[in-house]
């Protein structure tokens, strides 16, 4: 594959996998935890390296879930002593946030990680940095890792499809079935950070919170179905990566950045298009009961 096909490839990788997790997050009106979490990972992903000595693997990943896992708890804390979920959420990932960027100024100056590097990612050099497969040959890490993160998202989305389900638009009545809400809540939440995870080395912070809610916002708006807006959000976060890239080719600037633009591009386009609930569409609709009445 072309140095061209890795990138968009990766960033496919991203959006597919983001824009499955994204669906729930809308659905439980927790989107921002997203942006919590994609933030407060570099805590974990810093401590990880400071016990380890190593910026990638398996280390990285469990570092992300055991932040992702502690803003959660974190999180629930501060709701349960009656703080706002919205206030709680900025003071959890904030405060995370702001000991990972001490902890990167004082600890780890001389390894490959920076703010800036966290924040936006560097998926141009992606393609550079491989591992051999049998079969297949040379194939960046990143795609490796995010591959097997989106395999694994699918098939615990498949698996517990309905538990997901119920959890997300009626808890009570989920718990009233014995599907126990708290663990199923926090396996989500730890997806969200081994998605995070995986994604966050390749294209920063800012490209994953649009990749996890973007899409998905504008799948809510072009059906009801659940199974048909997983589809719609994973397909809007592909199409976002390739059509980023090439905005970002055409203006000659960042690639992530571009992505996430691209993300914005199909949301608006879906708020005034969207046959279920886009502005056009509702216009129409009024405009037809106000001529027949």
């Amino acid at each position: 594959m072309s140095y061209a096909g890795w990138i968009i490839f990766t960033a496919s990788l991203v959006g597919f996998s983001c824009g499955l997790i994204g669906v729930f997050l809308i659905l439980r009106k927790t989107a921002m935890m997203a942006d919590a979490i994609s933030h407060t990972v570099l805590l974990g992903i810093v401590v990880a390296f400071l016990i380890t000595g190593e910026l990638s693997g398996v280390y990285m990943v469990i570092g992300g879930i055991v932040a992702g896992i502690v803003t959660t708890y974190l999180v629930q804390l501060l709701r349960s002593l009656d703080v706002q979920h919205d206030a709680s959420m900025g003071i959890v990932f904030t405060t995370l946030f702001a000991i990972g960027v001490i902890l990167i100024a004082t600890k780890a100056g001389n390894a490959h990680l920076d703010v800036q590097h966290a924040l936006m990612g560097e998926i141009t050099f992606i393609p550079f940095h491989t591992t051999t497969l049998p079969f297949i040959g040379d194939v960046p890490v990143a795609v490796v890792l995010l591959a097997v993160i989106s395999v694994v998202v699918l098939l615990l989305i498949v698996v517990f499809y309905k538990e997901w389900k119920l959890t997300s638009f009626d808890p009570a009545l989920a718990a009233s079935l014995g599907i126990p809400v708290t663990l199923m809540h926090y396996l989500f939440m730890s997806l969200v950070s081994v998605t995070t995870v995986a994604s966050f080395d390749a294209v920063g912070a800012i490209m994953v919170v649009a990749m996890l809610i973007t899409p998905a916002a504008a799948a809510y708006l072009w059906t009801d179905r659940l199974a048909v807006m997983l589809v719609l959000s994973s397909s809007f976060g592909i199409f976002s990566a390739v059509i980023g890239y090439y905005i970002a080719q055409w203006l000659d600037t960042s690639i992530s950045g571009s992505m996430a633009f691209a993300t914005g591009i199909v949301f608006i386009i879906s708020f005034l298009f969207a046959p279920t609930h886009g502005i056009v569409q509702k216009y129409l609709f009024v405009k037809r009961e106000t001529t027949t009445s």
